[in-house]
């Protein structure tokens, strides 16, 4: 298994597109409601001051994109591929996103997980972000489950 981390270009949109829609499908690990192909394509690969994809022999196992908040201030998201999971993949596009905003004169990146998404919560504490705020009550699940929002942040 060779991973690699480029990244995303028009080509990889509609495979990226299928894998954040799978995501929110399965649920339990994003705020974000289904996309449209353009709404998805104008969000993740047009509007993000970075965007990468991670492949496996050519085939797109998942992605982050990250949009400036304010100056040297970058938030990131992340989803991998559900139904034919890659060990390694959202490992391998943090550490490259982590140099990336760093040469882009960065100096923290946070990610805003719901605090149901344990695997999410698990992940990224183990790639370096640390808990740095709660924002409560943060949303509403179909089942009427309130959950939190824990944003988690790495100093660059």
């Amino acid at each position: 298994m060779t991973l690699s981390v480029r990244p995303m270009t028009a080509d990889d949109v509609p495979a990226c597109h299928r894998i954040i829609n799978r995501v929110i499908e399965i649920g339990g690990s994003t705020a974000h409601q289904p996309f449209s192909f353009e709404a998805f394509k104008q969000y993740y690969f047009h509007d993000p001051a970075i965007s990468n994809v991670a492949l496996e022999q050519g085939r797109v196992v998942g992605f982050q994109a990250v949009f400036e908040q304010e100056p040297g201030l970058y938030s990131i998201g992340s989803f991998t591929d559900r139904d034919r999971p890659v060990r390694g993949a959202g490992r391998a596009l943090a550490d490259q996103m982590i140099k990336a905003c760093r040469a882009a004169g960065g100096h923290t990146l946070i990610a805003k997980i719901t605090s149901d998404n344990t695997g999410g919560l698990a992940f990224y504490a183990k790639v370096g972000f640390q808990d740095w705020k709660t924002v409560p009550n943060h949303l509403t699940r179909p089942d009427g489950t309130v959950v939190d929002q824990i944003i988690k942040r790495i100093i660059l």
